[in-house]
């Protein structure tokens, strides 16, 4: 196996303060302990993997779940929480160009369709995510950033048949939404959860169906011998028929060689504050229970947790390491205390770092592997995982089996392509972030 990042990425420290992780237990599953079979084996268990595997499971497919660490280890477990639309960063415009208006009408659909999946399912298991927030707010950091917006409602209105919300500046504070903003405008789809406790009721219903999970199974090879995929974790083998990859971020170059620089993993950092109290939510302006983001290319994300907890995060550092991790946090402590200075003495008593996947294409993939028979894919959600992740995780059991209900816009079946550079392709991601930077101001 032969990741991109120093390997400190993949060791315990970025994770070690994250809040989640204290809010709720996930039962620990067994490690793979002889050789095994199964009719599908999925690399990975995030909600892409965990997703699959419940659907596949509840079909009666007997599919096992093999994850490197622990379920939702990787991004699934350390995100933002926010169930939004997104998926990839292409823009209208560029989807016309490449794959024609209706084929952009249906993956914008499918955006929305992905929030709407969630939704439903977490109604329909009866699972406890700490829900909150009405769609997701956008606010304005520049005062043109505000007519942009303001430009944009007819594009919401034919993408996703929604009308937006509009706030004016002066409207701001009656809205909870104090701060260095020229407006705001909210989509109305989508909310914000617990990623770890929708982790929990994936990982129990999954296993529940029938599924069977075993963490602490790095796969370290797969390769094709006759009609069956064989897989070596550790000391042990697992053959299976049919293979899925949803290790999205935290994939590697080697599992399988398709993989290789077909996905740049890119880093987030988020803190988290001690319970904020009602007085000084009202101190600052902000009370609002909303998701929101900001307009900046580099942008910041932000919500208050329901115990009254802030959580901030945004882009992370360039290289993996104790002293980036550190570095990155002070960053946003930094932007933390510029955008809400009222709360500039409030205790940070989390933080952490975790990767997600973007795509040379701008545009999350699901379908098989080329050249590799029943072996399939699902990765690069540029940051929306929670939606579109735990979409594409049923789209992969429905063509796992071979089911005439899976309907994929051609903008995500296009197999990604490489970046340049191979595995040293980090290097072009300093200009990248200098350029947006700039455009930022």
């Amino acid at each position: 196996m032969r990741h991109i990042f120093p390997s400190y990425a993949y060791g315990p420290e970025p994770k070690a303060h994250c809040w989640w992780d204290e809010t709720c237990l996930i039962p620990q599953f067994s490690s793979l302990a002889a050789d095994d079979t199964a009719s599908i084996a999925i690399i990975g268990g995030g909600f892409t993997g965990l997703n699959a595997a419940y659907h596949l499971a509840k079909a009666g497919k007997d599919v096992v779940v093999l994850d490197a660490n622990e379920i939702g280890w990787g991004a699934s477990g350390r995100n933002g929480g926010f169930c939004c639309l997104g998926g990839g960063t292409a823009s209208d415009a560029l989807l016309d160009l490449r794959f024609g208006k209706q084929d952009r009408l249906h993956y914008r659909a499918t955006e929305k369709r992905a929030v709407s999946y969630v939704d439903d399912l977490i109604q329909t298991l009866g699972l406890d995510v700490d829900r909150h927030s009405n769609g997701e707010t956008a606010l304005a950091h520049r005062a043109k950033d505000m007519n942009h917006l303001l430009a944009s409602a007819e594009q919401i209105e034919e993408n996703y048949g929604v009308v937006p919300q509009y706030t004016s500046q002066d409207d701001m504070a009656a809205q909870g939404l104090s701060g260095p903003f020229f407006g705001a405008m909210t989509t109305p789809i989508g909310f914000a959860l617990n990623p770890r406790k929708y982790l929990l009721g994936l990982a129990t219903v999954a296993r529940d169906a029938g599924a069977r999970i075993f963490e602490n199974a790095d796969v370290v090879k797969v390769e094709r011998t006759a009609n069956m995929w064989v897989l070596d974790v550790g000391n042990f083998q697992l053959k299976a028929d049919k293979v899925i990859v949803a290790t999205n971020g935290y994939s590697s170059e080697t599992v399988p060689d398709w993989l290789a620089g077909r996905y740049m993993p890119t880093q987030s950092n988020v803190i988290v504050t001690r319970p904020i109290s009602d007085q000084e939510q009202a101190e600052q302006g902000w009370t609002s229970a909303q998701m929101a983001f900001d307009t900046r290319n580099l942008l910041h994300y932000f919500r208050l947790l329901p115990d009254g907890r802030f959580l901030f995060g945004m882009r992370g550092g360039l290289t993996a390491s104790a002293r980036s991790d550190l570095r990155s946090m002070q960053a946003a402590l930094r932007d933390f205390r510029k955008m809400f200075p009222a709360w500039s003495q409030v205790d940070i008593t989390h933080n952490w770092s975790g990767m997600v996947s973007v795509a040379r294409s701008q545009l999350p993939f699901v379908g098989q592997v080329p050249d590799a028979e029943n072996m399939f894919a699902g990765l690069s959600f540029h940051g929306n995982g929670v939606a579109m992740g735990s979409y594409v995780g049923k789209l992969l059991s429905q063509l796992v089996m071979n089911d005439d209900a899976v309907s994929r816009p051609l903008a995500m079946s296009d197999p990604p392509a490489q970046f340049p550079f191979g595995a040293a392709r980090r290097v072009i991601m300093p200009a990248v972030y200098a350029g947006l930077a700039i455009l930022d101001f």
